[in-house]
């Protein structure tokens, strides 16, 4: 699969769980243009990328192409807490 292949793919599949999870009563829904990658990487036939969206609901996603398989795995996490640990 190539890069943009992939990353099409990961934007769709952002929004579609997004919006399954959305609360229908809000009326809103996000199209694959409001998911952005975070960061994207292709070792051999796998790829994987982080995307968050612009709702500002401090949730970011793991997508994993596995490459042997012909396979997604989309992985959904939210910010819990970030903490300033000096050195």
């Amino acid at each position: 699969m190539n890069e943009k292949n992939f990353t099409n793919r990961v934007r769709q599949m952002v929004a579609d769980y997004t919006n399954e999870h959305l609360d229908p009563t809000d009326g809103k829904r996000i199209q694959p243009e409001d998911v952005f990658i975070v960061w994207q990487c292709k070792t051999l036939q796998n790829s994987k990328a982080l995307a968050s969206t612009v709702l500002p609901d401090s949730m970011y996603y793991e997508v994993t192409y596995d490459g042997d398989k012909h396979r997604f795995y989309l992985d959904a996490y939210k910010k819990i807490e970030n903490r300033c640990i000096s050195a």
